[in-house]
């Protein structure tokens, strides 16, 4: 069984499921999920009263979402980004700027190197 995460729609019907008393099992079998899932669902996401709320939940698993993506290496007003737009400008490769990026050192930066498709993507 493949994993997807529960809907905006999904968590709407668990908040509308244990307002009208339905078992954690029967939300799960009206929504085609493992009991587990919805039991998981409810402890990480209810309020600090137990309630569920459906907007709360979804805020709570977007924040903590946001730490697990990869941070962007080539961020708008940062040196690094800056000194990649100016080797373009001055004609040089994506490639040849990330083999100069890997010879050289940069204090200010912890990891300067960035690969040459991250210049493309940039």
């Amino acid at each position: 069984m493949s994993y997807h995460e529960l809907s905006l729609e999904e968590r709407s019907n668990i908040q509308v499921g244990l307002l009208r008393g339905m078992s954690q099992r029967a939300i799960a079998r009206m929504l085609n999920r493992s009991p587990s899932t919805i039991c998981r669902e409810i402890r990480r996401n209810r309020g600090a009263q137990g309630e569920y709320i459906t907007q709360h939940a979804q805020r709570a698993t977007c924040e903590r979402r946001m730490p697990c993506r990869p941070q962007k290496k080539l961020m708008p007003g940062t040196e690094l980004l800056d000194l990649v737009v100016y080797l373009l400008r001055k004609r040089f490769s994506p490639e040849q700027i990330a083999g100069k990026l890997r010879a050289m050192e940069f204090p200010n930066f912890e990891d300067a190197y960035v690969c040459r498709e991250t210049i493309y993507n940039a």
